[in-house]
């Protein structure tokens, strides 16, 4: 039986307040985990609706939206492999590989191949493959999973690059029908990632192997010695995270129309941002999918806020580096002794 101080909620997990912070006492540290990103987030919202009369409308809050449905599809796999004390870093990378590979098969400008749904399963199968490769390198050959990921990054952008040919793949405008078609005046890919998150959060929150995976970040050794499948675990994780890192890829083609080497770039620092800003520990064990979700839509928020305020790319960029490392000495201050090179 797993023990039951790794199975509670994230916000539970959090480890005690060394001295001379006594003033931070568990309670509040839960509340703290719980409702920081969501008290963030609304004081963003409201600075920014007083600063820029143009940020509270109709028109850009459904931009938002439709900007944050990648972010958000990614981040729900990244959120699982970051809880059990591991990385992705492979995001950018099967994202590419998947938006060729569906490019290709669905109806497009380069072959006369339309497989219609299909081409979207198969390009989901070889997110799948990469994330099983991932996962079983790092389990099985107990490689560290930041090296393993780091290496199909490149393998995906190898392979993408390798599918390129002569010509990015141009798909139909029937063939992106459900990515684009809008409901409520916002894209449908933003509702199915809203279903990525929701199925996420009931899988952390209510199945066997949501308590595994914050055992495992909690602490492996001892969780498996109470009997959890840690290999097993984490094959399936990663396996997960890269399917949904191949949705995301999904997205960015019917999206954009065409199959592009750079559609993924900045994907992987949005996403582990975001989740970071969550509240999700990187040394795992602590966090979770709507924490994480609340982080990368602070990002979003945050980035089209300045982007409505005419801030200089380069600027932006710094500025959210800044708030990321801010969060990061914030949010993990107090587990500080704990930390650990993620493996």
């Amino acid at each position: 039986m797993v023990q039951t101080d790794y199975l509670a909620d994230s916000a539970s997990a959090l480890p005690d307040s060394p001295s001379g912070a006594d003033w931070l006492t568990p309670r509040r540290r839960r509340m703290l985990a719980a409702w920081g990103p969501v008290i963030t987030l609304g004081a963003l919202v409201l600075v920014l609706t007083i600063v820029n009369s143009k940020f509270a409308t109709a028109a850009n809050i459904k931009t938002i939206a439709n900007q944050s449905a990648i972010p958000l599809v990614l981040g729900v796999g990244l959120a699982m492999v970051i809880l059990l004390g591991a990385i992705d870093l492979s995001i950018e990378g099967v994202m590419v590989a998947t938006m060729f590979s569906v490019a290709l098969m669905a109806a497009n400008n380069v072959n006369d191949l339309d497989l219609g749904v299909l081409a979207i399963i198969v390009g989901l199968a070889i997110g799948a493959a990469f994330g099983a490769v991932n996962g079983m390198v790092n389990a099985y050959l107990r490689i560290p999973s930041f090296m393993v990921t780091f290496g199909m990054w490149f393998v995906g952008i190898g392979v993408a690059q390798r599918l390129l040919g002569r010509q990015p793949p141009r798909i139909d405008l029937e063939a992106r029908n459900w990515v684009t078609v809008q409901r409520l005046g916002v894209q449908q890919m933003f509702f199915i990632a809203v279903i990525v998150v929701a199925l996420g959060f009931l899988l952390l929150r209510h199945t066997r192997l949501g308590r595994h995976i914050y055992a495992i970040g909690g602490n492996e050794e001892l969780a498996s010695q109470s009997g959890v499948h840690v290999r097993r675990v984490k094959v399936m994780v990663f396996t997960m995270a890269g399917v949904l890192s191949g949705l995301g890829g999904a997205f960015a083609l019917g999206r954009a129309g065409v199959a592009d080497v750079t559609a993924s770039q900045g994907r992987l620092f949005t996403t582990i941002a975001g989740v970071v800003l969550g509240g999700t520990l990187l040394s795992g064990g602590r966090g979770g999918v709507l924490q994480s979700s609340v982080g990368i839509i602070i990002m979003i928020v945050l980035r089209n806020g300045m982007v409505l305020a005419g801030v200089d790319p380069f600027l932006q960029d710094a500025v959210e580096g800044a708030i990321v490392v801010a969060a990061v000495i914030a949010m993990n201050w107090s587990a500080r002794a704990k930390l650990r090179v993620v493996a």
